[in-house]
């Protein structure tokens, strides 16, 4: 009996996810570690392993189709001691289609006018059209006749580019005929697509481009706005004077190259927040309903920007980390992140977020909370400022801080203690290498 291979559930959260590629096509021989294909979930590409060994007799999923529920059955694997030319004829079973035939809804308004031909060649010939379920359902609601096409997927398996490439001629065709004997439905029809195209108010004679969304790019709408409708967020903004930590870090940055590591800024702010939640617990924290949950480690998730949105990799108990371990890890981390290489538990998870946009000369900026953390960290641009330094106006390297607190969870004095805090580690930094 053919095994069925099915779309994984990658992480708890996975609900579907995109077949962005197969790496193996219908007739290739598999043993249990293959990678058969890679799965796109909302945050990163995911390698799809064998984990038994046989035959590619079907592949049921088209490479780029999204939305692909976890379950659905991708692709049929012929095992060990079964003929692989055996395990198609299940799928055939449709070919003897008495019910479709006394009740041809779908197929009869289009191939009874123009070409009733090519539907009743192919059931006569026995032969399956071979056709992602995807296409299968766009050609009949198209009205392509699959016969009629060539095959451009898998094993010449028609996919979604195949119909939507004949799609729009067998439409202009089908619509002759129909406006010949009922002017009024292409007049109906005009606004219908119009709106189902664009959203209210879109202003269609502006030249433009429709960019369909990604998975991580629907993900990260749907979080934030579920962030800012949800959660009562309050802002809490001071500045904090750099000097002392970039003459450390100068030095530590001396001292560690002969060991190939170079520590940025960013590294010893993800140590500061560490240490500053684990003096200040009450904000290092989630609220759950009923519950308060108070965490004994900071995991800090670090914003990172990559092709289709932002991702952030966790640094797991930073605050027991050394600032190298730290600079060694966020590179590999975000280095993985960009290529979406990440598993799930490195980018879920985490206690509170740092979200630095000082590189791109952002003075001061309020971060969106990343639920269920209690609270985020957002970094301004380091400049030279005029600051009063004992009790005389003088020149220095100065960021402002402003951080994000759920207000359910946290009170604003309690923000306050953890950006006292927060200040006075980096402004003080020989903490981070005690």
């Amino acid at each position: 009996m053919p095994i069925e291979l099915k779309m994984p559930a990658l992480s708890p959260t996975m609900e579907e996810g995109t077949l962005a590629k197969w790496l193996v096509k219908e007739g290739d021989a598999v043993r249990s570690g293959d990678i058969l294909a890679e799965i796109e979930t909302d945050k990163a590409t995911m390698e799809f392993e064998a984990v038994d060994e046989g035959v590619i007799t079907q592949i049921l999923v088209a490479a780029g189709t999204d939305g692909v529920k976890v379950g659905t059955v991708i692709a049929r694997l012929a095992g060990e001691g079964e003929e692989a030319g055996a395990a198609p004829a299940p799928v055939a079973a449709p070919a003897p289609a008495p019910a479709p035939a006394s009740a041809p809804t779908p197929a009869a308004p289009v191939v009874a006018a123009p070409a009733p031909v090519p539907a009743p060649a192919a059931a006569a010939s026995g032969e399956r059209i071979k056709a992602s379920p995807l296409a299968r359902r766009l050609a009949e609601a198209r009205g392509v006749d699959l016969a009629g096409l060539t095959g451009s997927g898998p094993g010449g398996r028609i996919v979604k580019a195949d119909v939507d490439a004949a799609g729009a001629p067998a439409a202009a065709a089908a619509a002759a005929p129909v406006a010949a004997v009922a002017p009024v439905a292409p007049v109906a029809a005009a606004p219908v697509t119009a709106a189902a195209a664009a959203p209210a108010g879109f202003a269609t004679d502006i030249p433009h481009e429709a960019i369909k969304l990604s998975n991580m790019r629907k993900t990260i709408a749907r979080r934030l706005t579920e962030a800012k409708q949800t959660i009562p967020h309050i802002y809490l903004t001071l500045d904090v004077r750099l000097d002392a930590l970039l003459k450390l870090r100068g030095e530590l940055n001396a001292a560690l190259g002969a060991r190939g590591v170079k520590l940025s800024v960013n590294d010893m702010l993800i140590k500061a927040l560490a240490v500053a939640l684990r003096q200040v617990p009450e904000c290092n924290v989630t609220f759950a309903g009923d519950q308060l949950i108070k965490y004994s480690r900071a995991d800090i998730a670090v914003a990172v920007s990559v092709p289709n949105g932002l991702i952030t990799p966790i640094v797991t108990g930073a605050e027991a980390k050394g600032v190298a371990a730290i600079a060694t890890e966020m590179k590999e981390l975000a280095g993985r992140a960009k290529d979406g290489k990440l598993q799930p538990h490195e980018y879920q998870g985490g206690t509170a977020s740092l979200s630095n946009m000082g590189m791109f000369g952002i003075k001061q900026f309020e971060a969106v909370i990343n639920p269920p953390q209690g609270m985020i960290m957002a970094i301004g641009a380091g400049e030279k400022r005029p600051f009063v330094i004992d009790d005389s106006l003088q020149i220095a390297t100065v960021m402002s801080a402003t951080g994000s607190f759920d207000h359910r969870a946290i009170d604003g004095a309690d923000g306050a203690r953890l950006m006292q805090a927060f200040r006075e580690i980096v402004e003080q930094p020989l903490a981070l290498v005690a």
